[in-house]
């Protein structure tokens, strides 16, 4: 299609500008760059032929193409300046009907350009959306200087869609040729041949983006002239093939199936945009592919060691599609001559296999080759069903391909190298089957996401799920069920009413999607009368696609006057209690403004209303607010929550209730508590609603910086210079991490620094859904020049470095497999980021150990390394985000990264945001890899490390009775180590201490309750307010979270006490407080007669009595029931209601062990 260029080394004037106002040579592009630089060429290429034309772009965003409109947004002004106009669509088949209009602006008088090319874009289900348009569209036709490319994005495994799609059979229904790219280049080279077609045939042209294409960089040549396009030799019917008016329908139907189809495949073979790759003197397999599918077929090749001179000796052919459909028969033919057999390599549904077998299906048999696909030659409708060679389901990798096609050819040759991949492949497999870690990240709502409040419904009723982030509620416990596609949310219960005993049910939809369709599905529901209570969630952005804003006008007010036109019933709008531009007075008349704090009983009241009703939930995106307070365009209060560990008992309200993945474990030597991770929080607040007296919040005050800013230069080492991988073979990187937390520009800057070192390079993304903290892979290859790079992904067991951003994710089995023993080094934060696990459960382990040892066995000892880059940023930097950067130097200082030291400098230069403390964190990161020891006391000088030891019983009694003593007296320290030692003793003859350490640490637990006089000897604790005052700096005050049993409100709702923030004051009553811990438990104690208080005193009688029953008959046989029985006070944690439904379990659970232990036939009582 275009003659390559020799490789270019880019200019030292290289900047964010480049890929744009660079008029020839290479620049470093993503797919979406691609397809926003791709109209820039149009325009220039269109005044060189002498044409005045213009522009036009519409479309709705979606995964794979969820940031095009950010991405056209950027590049506004170059947009501008060639004449391009972006504007983003209300929904998919309204922009499709605007680039309809484009092409009839030249019917009528008055047309400023000579013809307007248009772009639309769109998801797989926003294709389905517009078959009505694209079949009216491509019936009636392009304009000559015009000419339309509909880009598709197919989520083929469904990793950020509802449902995996494949539009192409889609764009065949409706007669629009499909071009399939395979990568950044093709998509400004086909994407020029795109318009060209359109407007010689008249028909729009449909053009294929998978997350393989579009989520992938590369470093590409960008000459608009580059493409030669030849003009067909085709005879073009009276009057053309182009728009027209007026146009009979029927005659607009007879020019598409007769001419304008036949015009499309003639421009393919004048331009051959299917072209044999790879020919061979004797040919015997064929193998065509396109798109994707190509890619991994050369990467197949690669693994199995054919190279294009083995092939040919093979006798493999090799032909890549760029028109997929229709496909062009001439070149079929020519390519099928003197074959044994053809192999199709498509992604998905058969679409060119049938094609090609309708092609041959008239040939002579015994010059006709076998056609095999998706099944072998026994076909694909025989009974019994044969297995699928290449599956339709899901995504084809080049592991599976480099099977098939090893097979093919395996009956005629082989060799050393085939053999031993094919080897490899399955112990590989074998491998990952034994190294199964049962964790992974699943996708979750952001911290401070206003979807863990708004997608709560009461006790008692269940929710529809919708389109947007809120669709995780689904997997979440919310009682959200069954979802629709985009803009049917709530039309099920149409259908559903009338037969159920159900009376009422919550839907929720997003504000986005709401003013895309949203608003016809509430329509749909008043016409039918059923109760639903539709939930509006207005969080101010399109969170799922990265934050854009609805593409047009619309406000809270707005909303709720539309539903009141509507017939929507009962309306309430609830905020967060945050300033708005907006006040009650601008509702509605009668449309009440409410609290969160009220949405339980809000939702309760709506539910009980006839008809549809709406609950407006107006809260602004977390990760929203975290941009634009780094824009300085969003409040950001000088308030952050903080937990005195001391004080918590670990019991997972506070998770309970935000849902928030910001609150996180802490281990300590007194059990797991919580902490908040300050560098995620994006201050929701929410987790002060668990019931819990340890959450204090700093007002005012920063965050401390980190210890970086001290250090000075000269008294770390001089840094070596690496050696510096070679590239003459790909160099396969891959990068993984959390989705949110900045993994994928890892990959941006290695994929920037090796294109400005003048190698070829591929970045691929692998995020969709996973953007939410699920699991994120990047992938980036690196070779000397673009074209030895084949395929995007790092093959199985190819990887050569793995930069792990988190440890769950580098112990997964989609990265293990990457990884070959001997060949691969890695580097991985090791820092305990817990999953979403977490949230539901308190106890939820972190198996760190085991994912080391698996990472260690896929890498073979010592070639990887781990380190605590989250806490090393923190303590260097003041923020667990520079924990990337950190990796970054330290991966490159470790010669893992072949890419040049001051390319990698102008990369992190370049990307512009945060700039010093990126260079210094990645600088921080290279002393790390060269001197760990030298870093590691410079940022935590404070904090001895030690090897991990088991603590004795001996001590552990002894740091008990003391903790007893502060906390009560030497009387109840000499109570606690009496039956313990009286434990001890019996225990001994069974050569254990495992009871005894049992009793130790839950016996306490109960003798040193956290009631009202210990919290305040906590809260006042100086060793408290020491952790505060390093962790933040500046004028700073405490409030207090406290719902004190004398002072506390009670909740109308559930009749449970409310807590409150108490300022400062109140550290000077919690220090008085704490001197009358004398008083407890005396006739004066004003606390001890409460229910939680009297229930504390029966515990401790009860586990002494329990205790006294287990010794009488203790021996080995019945040993670990009673350690059962002895750790149940270890599940009672919390406070107040929270501690009392934890006893409640427990005593049901005391009552079960007790009745076991007395059935079991234990042996007689011991004598004294």
């Amino acid at each position: 299609m275009a003659e390559t260029a020799a490789p270019i080394r880019p200019t030292s004037a290289t900047d964010l500008d480049t890929k744009y106002t660079l008029e020839s040579g290479r620049v470093y592009l993503t797919g979406t760059q691609a397809l926003a630089r791709l109209p820039m060429m149009q325009r220039e290429r269109d005044l060189t032929a002498g044409l005045n034309t213009a522009g036009f772009i519409s479309g709705y965003r979606g995964s794979p193409l969820g940031a095009l409109d950010l991405t056209l947004w950027k590049a506004r002004r170059h947009l501008d300046a060639h004449h391009i106009r972006f504007q983003p669509g209300v929904n998919e088949d309204l922009a499709a009907t605007a680039l309809w209009g484009t092409q009839q602006v030249n019917l009528f008088p008055g047309a400023k350009y000579d013809g307007v090319f248009g772009m639309w874009y769109g998801k797989g289900p926003g294709v389905d959306r517009c078959g009505d348009v694209f079949r009216h569209a491509n019936a009636a036709g392009t304009s000559k200087f015009g000419g339309v490319l509909a880009v598709a994005g197919d989520d083929h495994a469904a990793r950020s869609s509802t449902v995996a799609h494949q539009t192409e059979h889609l764009f065949k229904a409706v007669m629009m040729p499909v071009l399939a790219p395979s990568g950044v280049q093709d998509y400004l080279d086909l994407g020029m041949h795109g318009w060209a077609m359109s407007r010689y045939s008249g028909c729009w042209v449909a053009f294929k983006a998978v997350a393989d294409t579009i989520e992938s960089s590369a470093s590409v040549y960008i000459d608009p002239h580059r493409v030669n396009i030849t003009q067909p030799d085709y005879a073009l019917p009276p009057g053309g093939l182009n728009i027209r008016w007026p146009d009979d329908r029927l005659v607009q139907e007879e020019r598409l199936l007769h001419h304008k189809l036949y015009a499309a495949l003639a421009y393919a073979r004048a331009n051959r945009l299917n072209q044999l790759v790879i020919d061979s003197p004797n040919p015997r397999l064929g193998i065509i592919t396109c798109g994707k599918s190509y890619l991994d077929v050369r990467q197949a090749f690669d693994d199995l060691g054919i190279d294009d001179t083995l092939a040919a000796e093979i006798g493999i052919r090799l032909y890549k599609i760029g028109m997929v459909w229709p496909l062009e028969s001439e070149g079929v033919r020519h390519f099928a001559e003197g074959l044994e057999e053809i192999l199709v390599v498509e992604e998905k549904r058969q679409l060119i296999e049938y094609q090609l077998k309708e092609e041959l299906y008239n040939w002579r048999e015994d010059v006709r080759p076998r056609v095999i696909g998706k099944f072998d030659e026994k076909g694909e409708w025989a009974q019994p069903h044969a297995d699928w060679l290449l599956p339709a389901c899901g995504e084809l990798t080049p592991a599976v391909i480099a099977r098939v096609i090893a097979a093919r050819i395996g009956r005629y040759v082989t060799s050393d190298r085939i053999q031993a991949r094919l080897a490899f492949l399955e112990a590989k497999e074998h491998a990952l089957e034994k190294s199964v870690i049962p964790i992974q990240r699943t996708p979750y709502f952001c911290s401070g996401c206003p979807h863990n409040t708004s997608t709560r419904v009461p006790e008692g009723s269940r929710a529809l799920a919708g389109i947007g982030c809120h669709f995780m509620a689904t997997w979440m416990n919310r009682s959200t069920a069954t979802f629709s596609h985009m803009g049917g949310e709530g039309a099920a219960w149409v259908g559903q009413a009338p037969f159920t005993e159900t009376r009422h049910v919550f839907a929720n939809l997003g504000d986005g999607t709401y003013f895309h369709s949203g608003l016809l599905a509430i329509r749909q529901a008043v016409a039918a009368g059923h109760p639903i209570t539709y939930k509006i969630l207005y969080n101010d952005a399109v969170a799922m696609t990265g934050g854009q804003p609805v593409d047009g006008n619309l406000s809270v007010p707005q909303i709720a006057r539309q539903l009141e036109a509507e017939g929507v019933g009962k309306i309430v709008v609830v905020t967060d209690g945050t300033e708005r531009a907006y006040t009650a007075a601008d509702l509605p008349q009668g449309v009440p403004l409410r609290h969160r704090d009220e949405l339980d009983l809000v939702q309760r009241e709506l539910r009980e209303c006839p008809g549809v009703s709406a609950l407006i939930y107006d809260q602004t995106c977390a990760a929203e607010k975290r941009r634009r307070r780094k824009r300085g365009k969003f409040p950001d209060p000088a308030r952050r929550v903080f937990i005195n560990e001391a004080v918590c008992e670990g019991c997972g309200d506070c998770s309970e209730q935000s849902n928030c993945l910001s609150v996180v474990p802490v281990d300590t030597g007194y059990g797991r508590k919580r902490a908040i991770d300050q560098s995620a929080c994006n201050k929701d607040y929410s987790c002060l609603k668990g019931f819990c007296p340890s959450f204090v919040t700093i007002e005012g005050g920063r965050l401390r910086k980190g210890k970086a800013i001290e250090a000075d230069a000269h008294s770390f080492a001089t840094l070596p210079e690496p050696q510096i991988p070679a590239t003459q073979k790909p160099w396969g990187i891959l990068i993984t991490g959390v989705g949110g937390t900045g993994t994928i520009t890892l990959g941006a800057l290695i994929g920037m620094a090796a294109h400005l070192d003048g190698k070829g390079v591929t970045a691929l993304d692998m995020t969709g859904l996973a953007q939410k903290f699920g699991a994120v892979f990047s992938h980036v290859r690196i070779a000397e020049r673009p074209e030895d790079i084949h395929a995007v992904r790092v093959a199985a067991g190819e990887a050569n470095a793995v930069i792990g951003g988190d440890i769950v994710v580098t112990a997964n089995t989609e990265a293990l497999a990457k990884m070959q023993a001997g060949a691969t080094r890695a580097v991985v934060n090791c820092t305990e980021t817990p999953t979403a696990e977490f949230i539901r459960n308190p106890d939820w382990q972190f198996p760190l150990d085991r994912m080391q040892q698996t990472i260690l066995e896929a890498t073979g000892e010592g070639r990887a390394d781990f380190i605590d880059a989250n806490g090393l940023a923190t303590a260097l930097m003041g923020d667990a985000i520079c924990g990337n950067l950190l990796l970054l130097g330290h991966a490159w200082q470790k010669g893992l990264v072949p890419v040049s030291l001051e390319s990698l400098t102008r990369a992190i230069e370049l990307n512009g945001v945060a700039v010093e403390t990126n260079l210094q964190a990645f600088l921080w990161g290279r002393r790390a890899a060269h001197d760990r020891t030298a870093v590691e006391r410079f940022a935590r000088p404070s904090k001895v490390v030690e090897l991990p030891r088991t603590q004795s019983l001996d001590e552990l009694v002894a740091s008990r009775a003391d903790y007893l003593t502060a906390y009560q007296d030497a009387a109840l320290a000499a109570r606690y180590r009496a039956l313990v030692e009286q434990v001890r003793t019996v225990e001994a003859p069974l050569r254990s201490t495992r009871l005894a350490v049992t009793v130790a640490n839950n016996y306490f637990k109960l003798l040193a309750v956290k009631d009202e006089y210990e919290v305040a000897r906590l809260h006042a604790a100086p060793a408290f307010h020491a952790q505060i005052a390093d962790a933040f700096e500046g004028g700073y005050r405490l409030n207090f979270h406290l719902a004190p049993p004398l002072l506390a409100k009670t909740d109308p709702v559930t009749g449970r006490p409310l807590k409150r923030a108490y300022g400062p004051w109140m550290l000077t009553a919690l220090r008085w407080l704490a001197k009358l811990k004398f008083l407890r438990g005396s006739a004066f104690d004003v606390f001890g007669k409460s229910a939680e208080r009297r229930l504390e005193q029966r515990l401790i009688v009860e586990y002494e009595q329990d205790i006294a029953e287990l010794l009488r008959c203790l021996d080995a046989s019945n040993l670990a029931s009673a350690i059962d029985l002895a750790g149940l006070p270890e599940h009672i944690r919390g406070f107040g209601h929270v501690k009392l439904r934890a006893a409640e379990a427990a005593q049901q659970k005391r009552q079960s062990l007790l009745q076991a232990w007395r059935t079991s036939g234990a042996p007689e009582p011991r004598t004294s």
